[in-house]
């Protein structure tokens, strides 16, 4: 069937030089209308984020909270909307994905310390203090539409970020209305005007102009590799992922049954059109009978080599080597029909055996699509050869999978995979977005350095902000002696190395650990009642502290809320300056019984003078 505008529009003939203009007039206006809206959404979200970077944890999470319920309350309408207008997938996994976003990545937000101080070692000397890089510039795919926008938003306003969403332009409408859905929900929890935005007239132009304005901070880039290129090469820092050609090696120590049903799952869900969904079935040759015989229980149809390279020919473009979007997530009967070749109606996936890697076996490819090879080889290091070689060609850093019950060859398999996700006895998709895992919840997965990504992460809001470190001074800044040079022998002994920050927002905290610190706390400050309990031998409780003198007492560089306790029993002031460092409680507590005095600082005789004036 031949339209009457758009890419099929090239298959009717030539254009003539009416037509030609016509056409080439509404593209320049399209464009231009899309760069200037780029602009504007720009400086509507820096605007926003001037009230929202400033905003509290609770406020933040409120927020955040309102998001994910509106998005659980929508999630079938948007799944639905996003497969009638991009023709991609099944509704079911659509809405499965959705709840993923709004249900999963929201569980993994809540507790995430993102505003203030998020992690603090007192032994160590470090206070970590979130800080929000500012504007998102968010890049949708047509693939995974309204899930996708439901988790950017998530994220980004976690972390106290606005947001500007570039839709795909197959997807403009279902992205367009989940970011309406998302941003009513928002601000009916507090959120100023300005921090979700979604581009109504979407274009690679107008991509472009949203990726390099002055105002974007950070690019999240999801799509094709030509997307995330453009993203890495704006000048601004970015979080682009790259494509996913998944392995999946089945050991002869698995459970065979659960193997096969879990590829063929993976493979199957929302019709391969996850990137992390499984392309290949890697095992020993020994083992082909009962994996054929476990793929056809489950409704696979196995192609001929004939039938295997005329999908071939219709899945991916020879020249360009890309899958053709007309296939992308396609049911097997579409495929068939697109290719003309006969497929069953049962059939659930489409199945083709390999004797090669690389561009003279398309079929090794990601494919998008419910197409799944096979490939046989003589021993376990041959298959972890092949994996490997899978994943070179064209999905480095991304996923591999393997079923075994032999702990040592998993762990021989992560070790010699090139990928960043190694999932193990799982359907593809749900371990590496961290469905059926413990990863991060994410959907958007970065492939490393090896697959031209900035980081190998399940990427959250960590990604999203930056992190600003308090330091003190706790150690010598000497060094050891230089080999060869006895004059410099006598310098002290290097401080031992401080454990690792602690943070707020890991996993919850350890009692023990907590009151160990407390009662060592109060034991330093000489308020531990177990320690002035103890018999004569145990160590003196510390002598209270006397009152400073007026004239001879400096501002303190630190005070919690046991000094002030302590100044509130001896009856005596706190004397802070300019940089004395003050825990919140701490604060509260002084200002309220009026336990600080505050040194003026010295600056000269003029400043002294002036502040005395003031004064």
């Amino acid at each position: 069937m031949i339209r009457s505008g758009g890419p099929d529009r090239l298959h009717a003939g030539p254009l003539n030089p009416v037509e030609m203009e016509s056409a080439h007039g509404a593209a320049m206006d399209s464009d231009l209308q899309s760069i200037q809206e780029a602009r504007d959404l720009a400086e509507r979200a820096w605007r926003g984020w001037q009230s929202l970077r400033d905003f509290s944890q609770a406020q933040t999470d409120a927020i955040v909270d309102a998001m994910a319920a509106a998005a659980q309350q929508h999630a079938r309408r948007l799944a639905e909307l996003a497969v009638r207008e991009t023709g991609y997938g099944k509704p079911e996994d659509k809405l499965k994905k959705n709840l993923f976003a709004a249900q999963r990545v929201h569980a993994a937000l809540r507790g995430l310390r993102t505003c203030g101080i998020v992690g603090e070692d007192r032994e160590a000397g470090i206070v970590e203090i979130a800080v929000p890089v500012g504007v998102v510039a968010a890049i949708l795919p047509s693939t995974n539409p309204t899930s996708t926008a439901i988790y950017k938003t998530l994220i980004a306003l976690k972390a106290r970020n606005s947001i500007v969403i570039s839709p795909h332009p197959s997807a403009r409408r279902c992205i367009c209305e989940t970011v309406s859905v998302l941003e009513e929900a928002a601000r009916a929890a507090g959120a100023p005007e300005g921090a979700i935005n979604c581009c109504q007239h979407p274009s690679l132009s107008g991509t472009q102009e949203l990726m390099r304005h002055r105002r974007t901070a950070v690019i999240l880039a999801t799509g094709g590799s030509g997307i995330v290129k453009a993203a890495y090469s704006s000048g601004k820092p970015a979080y682009g992922v790259g494509p996913g050609n998944v392995p999946v090696f089945i050991d002869r120590s698995a459970d065979l049954a659960k193997a096969v049903a879990d590829v063929v799952r993976g493979k199957t869900f929302d019709w391969g059109t996850i990137c992390s969904s499984e392309q290949a079935i890697v095992a020993e040759l020994d083992l082909k009978p009962r994996i054929v015989e476990e793929l056809r229980k489950l409704h696979a149809h196995f192609l001929s080599p004939a039938e295997a390279a005329q999908l071939a020919r219709t899945l991916i473009h020879p020249g360009q080597f890309i899958v053709n979007p007309k296939c992308v997530g396609k049911s097997p009967q579409v495929l068939g029909e697109l290719a003309g070749i006969a497929v069953p109606a049962e059939a659930r996936l489409l199945v083709a055996e390999l004797d090669g890697i690389g561009r003279a076996h398309p079929l090794s490819a990601e494919k998008l699509s419910p197409v799944l090879a096979l490939m046989f080889v003589a021993d376990r290091n041959a298959g972890f050869e092949a994996c490997s070689n899978l994943l070179h060609f064209g999905g480095l850093g991304h996923t591999c999978v393997i079923h075994a019950q032999d702990d040592a060859v998993i762990r021989e398999y992560g070790l010699r995979m090139p990928a960043y996700r190694v999932v193990v006895n799982s359907p593809s998709p749900w371990g590496s977005i961290g469905l059926s895992t413990h990863l991060f919840p994410a959907m958007t997965l970065g492939c490393g350095a090896v697959g031209g990504n900035i980081t190998s992460d399940n990427i959250g809001p960590r990604h999203l902000l930056n992190l600003k470190r308090i330091a003190w001074e706790n150690r010598s800044p000497e060094l050891d002696p230089v080999p060869g040079h006895p004059e410099r022998s006598s310098s002290p002994a290097p401080a031992a190395t401080a454990p690792p920050p602690v943070s707020l927002a890991a996993t919850p905290p350890d009692p023990s650990r907590i009151r160990g610190l407390v009662e060592r706390i109060l034991t330093e400050k000489g308020l531990n009642p177990a320690v002035n309990s103890q018999p004569t031998h145990a160590p003196a409780p510390a002598a209270p502290v006397p009152p400073p003198a007026e004239n001879q007492a400096s501002p303190l560089d630190f005070v919690c809320e046991a000094d002030v306790r302590q100044a509130m029993r001896q009856n005596h002031k706190l004397r802070i300056g300019p940089k004395t460092l003050i825990t919140p409680a701490a604060r509260d507590l002084g200002e309220q019984e009026k336990i600080f005095e505050p040194v003026p600082r010295e600056v000269g005789s003029q400043d002294k003078k002036k502040n005395d004036a003031e004064s």
